[in-house]
């Protein structure tokens, strides 16, 4: 506890600390001076050239989002409306095995990597080109980037529905080595989707063992989540751990009716294999997924919703089945005539969904999706809701583990140093939030809303959010991997 006489730009006065480490919280005052915390504790002998009357209100790191397709949107000096006022101050990029460098391709690019835009952002032909733009313009967010293995794919291949030969292989090392080098966090895969869906695990293997030994991460939308879900959580833990990687699955669930339930059993599998093999997961808190409008994914759901259509923008938020009868189409028929286009699937289990959240090592990501006119509501919606409706209403954790999940576990488990943690020296990603107000307010039915509960947000010690008011600070890092 910090209580001598020193003179700071920042003083948040009377707060209860959640520091992200999972502790009970304490009452206490927080200071920033320039971009870092400078103390902690009873700080009324220091001074300050501001100082914010914390009133109780609880304060936190800023929230990391595991999961997102911002690769796009944090190029585009956006304020991060959507991420700011759920209090993120930190987004992991290039998921699901798709990351906008490095690619410069020659016509429209393939599902599903049109969930960030189309083919004219995709000008970026080596991920330090990315990199560049990204310092050149500081984000509103800090911004961590993997590369993706679907994009390498189809930079090297001509045509994407077999495995990749000796040479398309070594010309996607090459580029995942460049990635590296420029500091991308690791690879993702996304082996559910078309692009990847014919890559062996021999292919992936190849590629991940150049992050052996660096602190590269691995993180997989997996082959399967719905019937074989299990056999393809064997698939990713085997190819990590032949690799020596550290591995984290994406978004886990449990698709389809037939698999709800299942969860007890994949989580007993992360169990054991995290006795012997670094294992991690993140999930989001809806029994909705999202991504582009892909007939597989149609049959696993109860409901659809199409989230943008290029040829049919008009039916953007309108119910597959509602567009069908409109067009006087049966389902498969409908869905050639709207793609591309992205959809709302409504395929798990809320059973599962709050298994799976409460487990002790699972991670909070939203996979939201900033493109297209009418998302998921987890884009503006998932860390309030986590904190609110799981944490608070149902009572299914406590505060404090809700807020490790998505500040000092993700942190950690990415290797994003001196975040996701309040301690002296770490950097000030903060936010402020009325633990009794805080709650979602996007819906499917109207899914840009901010949440409710954010008071004040600071980005690396400047103010991004101030009592529902946008700064735009723009004060966001790139934050690589360290060498």
């Amino acid at each position: 506890m910090n209580t001598h006489c020193t003179h700071h730009d920042l003083i948040i006065k009377d707060v209860r600390i959640f520091d992200g480490t999972g502790e009970e919280e304490r009452r206490g005052d927080v200071a920033v001076k320039g971009d870092r915390i400078s103390a902690i504790g009873s700080l009324e002998r220091s001074s300050s050239a501001a100082v914010i009357e914390g009133g109780g209100l609880a304060l936190a790191p800023g929230f990391i989002d595991v999961h997102t397709h911002d690769d796009a949107q944090v190029l585009s000096q956006d304020p991060m409306a959507s991420k700011i006022t759920q209090g993120v101050t930190t987004v992991i990029v290039g998921n699901c095995g798709i990351s906008l460098a490095p690619l410069q391709p020659d016509g429209p690019v393939p599902a599903p990597l049109n969930v960030i835009g189309d083919e004219s952002i995709y000008q970026y032909p080596k991920f330090s080109d990315y990199i560049a733009s990204l310092q050149s313009a500081p984000p509103a967010v800090n911004v961590a980037p993997l590369v993706g293995h679907s994009t390498l794919r189809v930079g090297a291949m001509d045509s994407l529905d077999r495995p990749a030969t000796d040479k398309e292989l070594d010309k996607m090392g090459a580029c995942l080595q460049e990635a590296l080098d420029a500091g991308a966090i690791g690879l993702s895969t996304g082996l559910y989707y078309p692009p990847a869906r014919h890559a062996p695990a021999t292919e992936v293997l190849q590629l991940l063992k150049l992050m052996a030994g660096t602190g590269g991460i691995y993180t997989t939308h997996m082959r399967n989540e719905d019937d074989h879900v299990e056999e393809s959580l064997r698939e990713s833990f085997e190819t990590a751990a032949s690799a020596g990687v550290p591995l984290v699955v994406s978004h886990h669930k449990c698709m389809g009716h037939k698999n709800h339930g299942l969860s007890t059993q994949t989580l007993k599998m992360f169990d054991e294999v995290r006795r012997h093999q670094t294992v991690g997961l993140d999930a989001y808190p809806y029994i909705a997924g999202s991504s582009s409008l892909l007939p597989e994914m149609v049959e696993q759901s109860t409901r659809v919703l199409v989230t943008w259509s290029q040829p049919y923008p008009e039916f953007n938020g309108w119910d597959l089945e509602r567009i069908a009868e409109v067009l006087n189409c049966t389902i498969d028929e409908t869905i050639e005539r709207l793609v591309p286009a992205g959809a709302i699937y409504f395929c798990m289990s809320e059973d599962d969904v709050r298994r799976i959240i409460t487990y002790p090592y699972t991670m909070i990501g939203s996979d939201g999706i900033p493109y297209g006119a009418h998302p998921h509501p987890r884009l503006w919606g998932t860390f309030p809701r986590v904190l609110g409706r799981y944490a608070r209403d149902l009572e299914l954790m406590p505060l404090e583990t809700a807020v490790h999940k998505m500040t000092g576990l993700a942190a950690s488990t990415f290797g994003l140093k001196d975040r996701g943690r309040i301690v002296e020296g770490a950097f000030a990603d903060i936010v402020l939030f009325d633990a009794d107000r805080i709650a979602d307010t996007a819906t499917y039915e109207e899914p840009i809303r901010p949440a409710n509960g954010i008071e004040l947000v600071l980005v690396n010690g400047l103010i991004a959010l101030d009592h529902g008011t946008m700064l735009e600070a723009c004060a966001g890092h790139v934050v690589l991997r360290e060498k």
